[in-house]
């Protein structure tokens, strides 16, 4: 499988990463010493790509060594650009992880949050199986646009939350949680039967983010609508409120 550039956004110009753009400004950010100029002009696209030069560098480093042993110097050596305009751009590293991993916790929070509205007004098992699959649907996207920052996050999110990897620990909690109340919503309609509605829910955030990692890494090369009409299948006849 060929992977679109993870950093890229289809509403924006190729090399240009979401975080980087106004407003808002990415998380943790420290404030440019120079005015960016007007949206759109030529000091507001250099500033652009400057951030997006250094979070792209980040992430190739954060991928071959962890996000622990990179040095803020690592990513200015390989972004190759003086070390002050890594400030200009990032109060600190934990700023450009924040950088990177906010794209995908945008697009959960939003998945999410339309997934629990359909859930709500769901009345039977076809209605609960439309559910997941727009979330499915929704997501698989924008994991393939963001495939590199996905890989990241599944190489780091079970690491101790310290440093500059809080972040993805951060999001990998609030996925979990989301999980636990979508299964808690369809349990409360009658559509699952669950004892503890936590123990299915992380059961099923861990099979997907081993498929997501076999799929990144071309082991499995099923196309993604099989995959997920398959595992929504296999949780809700486990599930299913009989």
């Amino acid at each position: 499988m060929t992977s679109p550039r993870s950093l890229s956004s289809p509403s924006r110009a190729p090399g240009t990463i979401r975080a980087s753009a106004r407003p808002p400004a990415p998380v943790g950010a420290a404030k440019p010493a120079l005015r960016p100029g007007r949206p759109g002009g030529k000091r507001d696209t250099n500033r652009r790509e400057q951030a997006d030069n250094l979070a792209r560098a980040g992430l190739r480093l954060f991928l071959e060594r962890g996000v622990d042993v990179v040095t803020i110097d690592d990513i200015v050596g390989e972004a190759r650009v003086a070390k002050g305009s890594f400030y200009r751009y990032f109060a600190d590293k934990t700023a450009l992880v924040e950088a990177i991993v906010a794209p995908l916790g945008e697009s959960f929070r939003e998945a999410i949050a339309t997934t629990e509205k359909s859930l709500l007004a769901a009345r039977d098992d076809a209605e609960l199986t439309r559910a997941y699959e727009g979330l499915a649907l929704g997501l698989l996207p924008v994991a393939l646009l963001y495939a590199d920052a996905i890989r990241l996050y599944l190489q780091e999110s079970r690491s101790p939350a310290v440093g500059a990897r809080a972040p993805i620990r951060a999001f990998s909690d609030e996925i979990a949680e989301g999980a636990v109340r979508m299964t808690e919503i369809a349990v409360a309609r009658g559509l699952l039967r669950v004892e503890d509605p936590r123990i299915s829910a992380f059961a099923v955030v861990g099979a997907i983010e081993h498929l997501l990692l076999a799929v990144i890494q071309g082991r499995l090369d099923l196309p993604p609508q099989r995959i997920v009409a398959t595992l929504i299948k296999l949780v809700i006849e486990g599930l299913r409120a009989r």
